[in-house]
């Protein structure tokens, strides 16, 4: 990986992989976009369609307001132009899951202009991606293969659910990038309550355009990559085709311009159809629909009221409370952990309460396969713990067991110190003759250290801690053996 992206080794020289995508996210909205039918995942199938989404004559849309302003606030979030015009398109093609043979889309005028998006990347490498649109358009329904020995049946819940199509620009120059992107996007939708971004349930998937060139060569011969549903299978999918490129036209063969499938059973891409172009779904206007005008008084009452976004929370962050850069971003990924993490830190150290919400919490949900959301530990918790860390109570070593026990038990930090005596001893004087008794028990040791071998300093604060059950203040005892030793 170079710093400009990923450079394929080829037999004949170098290749530059180019990426655009185009993200379907479903609007989080109640209703469909152009019925009253609702969107609930998980219904019976065939138990959320109205005469509109089945396409029965004389059936008209009408718009959803809702799904209009999510639009609206998803480009705001972007950073991209508002068009205060949009138009409706007919998308002409047939397929089982399409009954009214057409879908309704944007084409040349969507709803939503250029916007940008800026991702960070592993190595702290910063770069903007441009968005070339955002459209409004419906979903189709769903064939199923498996339910007939000889036949398909269609479940039309998900036609006409309310779409968002995020075409980006072909900036992206890596899987690595890809991902970012994509994970960044989820992010800030998430943030708006636009987009549920679950890939697992199928309201945000991916397409990816994928072509190689010579380094600073126009682009090349794309293949696009239909319905990827994991940001790991999509880096997947990516890394594969540009290689399998490479492979074709070293070889002497050329790139078809083609819709491939991604097979995550095996890593590989496969040939699903020849592409279409745009005049191949002979689109124009949807005669049913009028253009769509927005308030510009009303799209400024939107913007006035955008939550803060990860980027400005991740700032926030790294200013208020001292963070660096990457716990920062890890904390704002996602809006209740920015939230849970300011309920723990409120008044405390903020970068001891992230250590601990990193390092050991999100390591425990991790280990167990829960989301934050089912944390056996409350914000509040957690701080309570900080708490007992900070004032002296308890050393970090007996935090770690106080935190297996509230994790266990349920009970509060200061609860279980209190039950199990695990009060840290800060008495100079009893720590004096933890010491004296550790001298008294190595006198050979204790001539090797004054002899010179400094490195039997860390034997002599294990002993005191040993004996002290691990509840000595450290600090202490480092500074009283010290001055034992070396007085």
């Amino acid at each position: 990986m170079s710093a400009d992206g990923m450079i394929i080794q080829g037999r004949t020289g170098d290749w530059e992989v180019v990426i655009g995508l185009e993200v379907h996210a479903q609007v989080m909205s109640a209703a469909k976009l152009f019925s009253g039918a609702a969107t609930a995942f998980g219904a019976p199938p065939n138990s959320q369609v109205s005469l509109v989404d089945a396409a029965m004559p004389g059936m008209l849309p009408v718009i959803n307001r809702t799904c209009v302003e999510q639009a609206v606030r998803t480009g705001l979030g972007i950073n991209a132009a508002i068009n205060m015009t949009s138009v409706f398109d007919r998308k002409n093609y047939f397929y089982a899951d399409l009954p009214q043979g057409y879908q309704i889309s944007q084409y040349t005028q969507p709803i939503v202009g250029e916007g940008e998006i800026e991702i960070v990347l592993a190595d702290g490498r910063r770069k903007n991606i441009g968005v070339e649109r955002l459209h409004l358009e419906q979903d189709a329904g769903k064939l199923m293969h498996d339910q007939h020995p000889s036949k398909s049946v269609v479940d039309l819940n998900r036609a006409g659910v309310a779409l968002m199509e995020i075409v980006s620009k072909p900036d992206l120059r890596s899987p690595e990038e890809a991902g970012a992107y994509v994970t960044k996007l989820r992010s800030i939708m998430r943030y708006l309550g636009t987009c549920d971004g679950n890939m697992e349930q199928g309201s945000l998937r991916a397409d990816a355009n994928v072509s190689v060139r010579r380094p600073g060569d126009p682009l090349g011969t794309r293949c696009e990559i239909k319905n990827v549903n994991s940001i790991r299978f999509l880096m997947q999918a990516i890394d594969y085709e540009a290689r399998r490129q490479v492979e074709v036209i070293e070889d002497g063969g050329e790139i078809d311009q083609e819709t491939r499938l991604f097979d995550a059973n095996n890593g590989t891409t496969r040939t699903m159809r020849s592409k279409e172009d745009a005049h191949d779904y002979r689109y124009f206007p949807d005669p049913d629909l009028l253009p769509l005008v927005l308030d510009p008084a009303e799209v400024e009452a939107l913007r006035a009221a955008l939550p803060e976004l990860p980027d400005a929370k991740k700032d926030r962050l790294m200013a208020d409370y001292g963070l660096s850069e990457i716990d920062a971003t890890i904390l704002t990924e996602e809006r209740e952990t920015a939230a849970f993490y300011e309920t723990a830190a409120a008044g405390r150290d903020g970068k001891t309460v992230a250590n601990w919400l990193i390092s050991e919490l999100f390591g425990l949900l991790n280990k167990t396969g829960r989301g934050l959301a089912d944390s056996p530990i409350t914000p509040e918790a957690l701080g309570g713990l900080v708490d007992l860390i900070g004032d002296g109570t308890i050393s970090g070593r007996i935090a770690k067991d106080v935190f297996a026990e509230m994790v266990e038990t349920g009970q509060a930090a200061d609860a279980i110190v209190a039950e199990k005596g695990l009060k840290q001893v800060s008495d100079s004087g009893e720590i004096a003759g933890l010491i004296d008794g550790v001298i008294a028990d190595n006198a050979d040791k204790v001539a090797e250290y004054q002899g010179g071998k400094d490195k039997l300093f860390g034997f002599f604060v294990g002993q005191v801690m040993k004996k002290s059950g691990g509840k000595a203040n450290p600090q202490m005892v480092n500074q009283l053996l010290r001055e034992k030793l070396d007085g």
